[in-house]
């Protein structure tokens, strides 16, 4: 009876090892995952200065940037 007591002790213990180095796997995932989006996010951030330096480059300064709520203003216009 003693041995049947033991097992299951083991794999009640053996259980809980198992979740707490899921939780761990699961914290990790996310800590990776926010790096990988922050770095992305970086990256096109570093993409879209690029482009406006070209375009500002190519056209000699000539194209005015223009605000995103006056294009929503004129959009709503349209409709």
């Amino acid at each position: 009876m003693n041995i049947k007591k033991s097992a299951v002790a083991v794999l009640l213990v053996s259980g809980l090892v198992l979740m707490s180095g899921c939780d761990q796997a699961e914290k990790a995932a996310q800590q990776m995952l926010s790096k990988t989006a922050e770095s992305a996010k970086q990256a096109i951030d570093d993409t879209h200065k690029a482009a406006e330096q070209a375009l500002s480059d190519a056209t000699g300064g000539l194209v005015e940037k223009e605000q995103p709520e006056q294009e929503n203003k004129d959009s709503s216009k349209a409709i």
